[in-house]
């Protein structure tokens, strides 16, 4: 089998630098197609379930993630990575046609989405509802120094328990209430078929989808923290929200802090 494309040219000789140069020119292409049908995934996958769609995006990183401290409502602005994974994931964002885009109030938010704004035409719309979660006396330190100064709370907080309140700050269930009550009002008005993306946080985001899709708050823990700039797709049935996509818009990538 090796040697059947040697003797094909062997008998055919030499391609002719023209013809090189219309394969390369060929090759090109299909490169081409083949990348914007994966930029336009995210538009078949949420076109095909019918309903209102609704998009939770996590920011961009900032240098607080990276260093693997607890944010919380602290307003860190996005680090020279976190504006490139905008950049680069607020055009395939746009491929899904949002109706509207609100974000949380905090700049790494706004930063996050502005690309998506200057892509789509839409303006962004502000709420404070969707910021993360306030911790307190936690915010800032790193989570082994939370581990060390609050051992009692982290143990409630790692069991899953939606009413300890990290640092004196917001419980799970607070967080549930305010982060759904936002996406309701983003939502109010946008007709069937229509996408809102929602550029929110890790903590915030997966507290939020839970509480959408109605799960017990007994497997919130269960469902994985989003990695920086990527999105969970929920779309509107019959009998509620369900969960499409879960972690989209990257290559998996480690998550580096958990909520903020």
């Amino acid at each position: 089998m090796e040697g059947l494309p040697g003797r094909r040219a062997a008998r055919g000789g030499a391609r002719p630098a023209g013809a090189a140069r219309r394969c390369a020119r060929g090759l090109r292409r299909r490169r081409g197609a083949r990348d914007r049908a994966l930029s336009a995934q995210p538009t078949a996958l949420g076109r095909a379930t019918g309903g209102r769609r609704l998009v939770l995006w996590r920011h961009g990183r900032t240098t607080w993630n990276a260093e693997g401290r607890f944010q919380g409502q602290t307003d860190v602005d996005l680090d020279p990575t976190g504006v490139a994974q905008a950049e680069r994931a607020g055009p395939m964002l746009a491929g899904l046609g949002p109706a509207r885009v609100v974000a949380s109030d905090l700049r790494r938010a706004q930063g996050t989405a502005a690309p998506l704004a200057r892509a789509t035409g839409l303006e962004v719309a502000l709420d404070p509802g969707l910021r993360e979660t306030h911790a307190g006396r936690w915010q800032g330190l790193r989570m082994a120094e939370i581990r060390e100064r609050f051992p009692d709370e982290v143990a409630r907080w790692d069991a899953g328990d939606p009413d300890v309140r990290p640092g004196g700050g917001e419980s799970r269930r607070d967080v549930a209430a305010r982060t759904t009550a936002a996406l309701h009002r983003a939502l109010e008005g946008v007709p069937d078929g229509g996408t809102v993306v929602a550029v929110t946080h890790g903590g915030a985001a997966r507290i939020a989808v839970c509480a959408m899709l109605g799960w017990p708050t007994e497997v919130w823990n269960s469902l994985a923290v989003l990695s920086n700039c990527s999105w969970s797709l929920l779309a509107e049935g019959a009998h509620g929200w369900r969960l499409v996509e879960h972690g989209a818009g990257t290559l998996p990538e480690p998550v580096l802090s958990e909520e903020g």
